[in-house]
């Protein structure tokens, strides 16, 4: 989690969400809950209406123009479409200098692109958050541009630390963070849902197997989490010899859970590349 004194420094900072959608949205209360003031945030969105009903929900100013809380801000988290980042980048252009941070939220859009629509030395700082964010449980990937420094990173993983966990990798491997961990949580979904109507099948009441698949699924995930352990050891721990574990496993097996699931994300991350470059 974000260190005390990060958390201080990014309650200097005035942050402007552009695109306060979904994402936004999530990064913003959980800011808020960490303890940075609402006098420091404004968001923006695309239409009148939409800004009022999030300002009133939010507690925060929200408005429409982009140019505005631009030029106010310290921090510019870009959170709009991939295919409208170029837009919004023109219209904040003259209100960014080398002194601000960006930090994009837009799967597919290279650091590269920004810093080059943007015409200056900006740091930039590159995110793939996930939805679990609006638990406190998310799992984001960062990596930084090329006029970004060590401190410009540590300040937007303080970010998103206040959501969840966060890991720094190199840009190339940014489209493979978008495919497991931001699209992993439906896969899981899926998986989650199908337990659960396998308990209703051999007799459970639908509540209480659902109730018993998440928990089992969060319960596994901690335990691989909290001890380092790879997988297949945690696996064999449950699988008794003769028992009724490995006869599911089997089932799994014939069914090819395991290449399915690996197929998913290899489909996930192709489709990330693309996204950006959509309706141009």
């Amino acid at each position: 989690m974000a260190s005390t004194t990060m958390l201080q420094r990014l309650g200097e900072r005035r942050i402007a969400l552009l695109g306060t959608g979904k994402i936004g949205a999530i990064l913003l209360q959980g800011l808020l809950k960490a303890g940075l003031s609402p006098k420091r945030v404004r968001g923006t969105v695309r239409h009148a209406e939409r800004a009022r009903l999030l300002s009133e929900q939010l507690a925060i100013p929200v408005g429409t123009d982009n140019r505005a809380a631009a030029r106010e801000a310290d921090v510019l988290l870009v959170s709009v479409k991939p295919q409208n980042v170029r837009e919004v980048l023109e219209e904040i252009g003259a209100e960014v200098s080398p002194d601000k941070l960006i930090v994009s939220v837009a799967a597919s859009v290279p650091t590269a692109f920004i810093e080059k629509t943007l015409g200056t030395a900006v740091p930039v700082v590159r995110a793939m958050p996930n939805t679990p964010c609006l638990v406190g449980t998310g799992m984001t990937g960062l990596c930084k541009g090329a006029h970004a420094a060590a401190e410009h990173l540590e300040l937007a993983r303080a970010m998103f630390d206040t959501v969840g966990r966060t890991v720094v990798v190199d840009e190339k491997h940014m489209d493979a963070v978008t495919g497991l961990s931001a699209s992993g949580p439906a896969f899981v979904y899926i998986i989650l849902e199908s337990l659960a109507e396998a308990g209703v099948k051999v007799g459970l009441p639908r509540d209480v197997a659902t109730l018993l698949s998440a928990q089992t699924l969060l319960g596994a995930a901690t335990v691989a989490l909290e001890t380092g352990d790879h997988p297949a050891l945690l696996k064999d721990a449950v699988t008794t010899p003769a028992g009724c574990t490995i006869d599911g496993i089997l089932e799994l097996e014939e069914g090819k859970l395991r290449v399915t699931l690996i197929k998913a994300v290899v489909k996930a991350t192709a489709r990330a590349k693309e996204l950006m470059f959509e309706g141009q």
